[in-house]
């Protein structure tokens, strides 16, 4: 997977996609993360890259042409077929559905906006626009940052153990179970038992549990979206009971 990052800040991204998982995906090939400098494509001596919005207002409007030259650029440079996306809090809400959709992608192009945001006109030189929430920072920088994490997590051999994104809240529609590790004790608050057990499909059934239970409790919207089987049905009862039971014992 080759990541294509057109931005003014390439500083910006270096030491978060340099570290941890997203650094080891890169060191060992499985991933490519290129950033290019949108200002490299811009004319003049003082390579200018955004002006004053016609009709007036408050604030910079990226310009066209270094934008769209950039963007020419990345798609041309490699034999694979290029998917260009803008950041832009006007986008599609970045979710676990689209993150899997990019993830079968070879080429990613991600094109970080500054300012008031980006001409108009640029946007007909893009496949698609992302959004990471509904509110607003200073560039599109985080948000690539945050796309290429959530993405490359979905690759094979990015993670330690592939099947630790199957079980990543959001994979399966539900919020993620619970975690233990040692101690089995902290401050009098004890490991559930289920988890002790060895028992295999012991655990899987208290995790089932726990995620839909969580999920209920803390994203309702998830949980109605989701087609529950009657085993389902009866975890989250027996779940919903044994909460009643503890609040009363407390």
């Amino acid at each position: 997977m080759l990541f294509e990052i057109l931005t003014l800040f390439p500083s910006m991204l270096e030491a978060p996609l340099s570290e941890s998982v997203l650094g080891k995906a890169r060191e060992s090939g499985i991933i490519e993360v290129r950033t290019r400098n949108i200002r490299d494509f811009a004319e003049g001596r003082h390579r200018v890259c955004d002006d004053a919005p016609y009709g007036g207002g408050a604030g910079m409007v990226m310009k066209p042409e270094p934008l769209v030259s950039a963007i020419e650029e990345s798609r041309a440079r490699t034999s694979r077929e290029a998917h260009v996306i803008l950041l832009t809090p006007q986008g599609r809400l970045l979710d676990q559905r689209l993150v899997e959709k990019l993830a079968a992608e070879s080429h990613i192009v991600l094109v970080c906006g500054r300012y008031e945001g980006v001409d108009e006109r640029v946007r007909e030189f893009v496949d698609s626009e992302v959004s990471v929430g509904d509110y607003v920072v200073s560039g599109g920088e985080p948000a690539a940052w945050i796309l290429v994490d959530a993405v490359s997590r979905l690759i094979p051999g990015v993670l330690g153990n592939d099947s630790s994104a199957e079980a990543d809240s959001f994979s399966q529609g539900l919020l993620e179970h619970p975690h233990y590790t040692r101690p089995p004790d902290f401050r009098g608050r004890k490991i559930p038992e289920d988890l002790l057990s060895g028992d295999h499909a012991r655990i899987a059934k208290w995790r089932r549990k726990q995620a839909l239970i969580r999920t209920k409790q803390r994203r309702r919207d998830l949980l109605d979206r989701l087609e529950l089987t009657d085993e389902d049905q009866r975890l989250l009862e027996e779940a919903e009971e044994e909460l009643a039971r503890n609040e009363e014992a407390s």
